[in-house]
């Protein structure tokens, strides 16, 4: 069964750090794509980066450039979401995602807007609080 699980979510001050991770399980690591979302309430799923792991491409939404890094342990198969410089915009709850690189998920475009639509298995989500 095809499964990722998000962890590392919490409370930080405004101008921190936070790592999160999404660990994979049940398929061929280096065979998907991994996306990260986060949805605030109520507001819509925002694609926020996207790592495709058979060719090591990745995407961000301009809105986490330059403060977000998505990163690789293939012996660990676990992709990471470094998150620097964070500000209270981006409290929301993470969601990791998978799906076959060989349907170009992290191509899509406006990828920040409808990137979601690609993914068809998900995890469970993990909240981040950044607090003033």
């Amino acid at each position: 069964e095809v499964q990722v699980v998000e962890s590392g979510g919490g409370l930080v001050q405004a101008g921190g750090s936070l790592r999160l991770s999404c660990a994979a399980s049940g398929f061929r690591f280096d065979d998907y794509a991994i996306g990260w979302f986060r949805q605030a309430p109520g507001k819509g799923r925002e694609g926020v980066s996207c790592i495709n792991l058979r060719d090591y491409s990745t995407i961000y939404a301009p809105s986490v450039t330059g403060r977000f890094t998505i990163s690789r342990d293939d012996a660990k198969k676990t992709v990471y979401l470094q998150m620097s410089s964070l500000n209270t915009d981006d409290s929301a709850v993470y969601y990791c995602a998978a799906q076959p690189a060989a349907r170009s998920p992290c191509r899509r475009a406006a990828f920040a807007v409808y990137g979601y639509e690609e993914f068809e298995t998900w995890g469970q989500g993990t909240p981040v609080t950044v607090s003033l």
